[in-house]
């Protein structure tokens, strides 16, 4: 067996696993797609729970920092990010 790693990132509304999807960005390791997928509007899961009952494997989730004071309106980047692992066979190489 041969595998090959495919990296999904899901970008959530809260911290919480089964909070609604608002971004992603998926990678495809395996050479039967681009590098990267995902060029639809709609999200490949509505919430991380439901990747993971997809077969995806959560291996890191983001840190929770509370925000300064004062900026808790403050526009930045997407904080909430999970990434999700799949590893595929792709044959003998």
């Amino acid at each position: 067996m041969s595998a090959r790693q495919q990296v999904l990132v899901l970008y959530l509304a809260t911290s919480a696993l089964d909070s609604e999807v608002v971004g992603w960005s998926a990678y495809d390791g395996t050479g039967r797609t681009s590098p990267t997928t995902g060029d639809s509007d709609e999200p490949p899961y509505a919430s991380g729970v439901d990747a993971l009952r997809d077969g995806w494997r959560l291996f890191q989730a983001a840190q929770l920092i509370p925000p300064c004071p004062g900026g808790e309106y403050d526009v930045s980047f997407l904080k909430h990010e999970f990434f999700f692992e799949k590893l595929v066979d792709v044959g003998a190489p």
